[in-house]
């Protein structure tokens, strides 16, 4: 999937995912006006907790992956229909 955004998820889905994507562009856009609509979607603190270790772990790894300049597998690439970085 390339943008979770084309995709006619659940409403309470759909707010956690919009939720992530905060949470990564600025993690204290969270708070507990967030978790609250998150409650009110029908989340538990449970669920909830683990989608912000989730979210923490993998904004985590992508920039350590970054900062040392990982390259994607060359496999990764040809899933997705993309170019692998030897091919460029």
């Amino acid at each position: 999937m390339e943008d979770y955004r084309q995709v006619e998820w659940d409403p309470s889905v759909r707010m956690l995912l919009d939720f992530a994507v905060q949470v990564t562009r600025d993690p204290h856009v969270g708070g507990e006006a967030a978790i609250e609509a998150l409650r009110g979607a029908g989340w538990s603190d449970a669920a909830i907790l683990e989608a912000v270790e989730v979210i923490g772990f993998f904004n985590y790894y992508n920039r350590l992956a970054d900062a040392l300049g990982v390259e994607p597998e060359p496999e990764w690439a040809a899933e997705s229909g993309e170019r692998a970085a030897d091919d460029y």
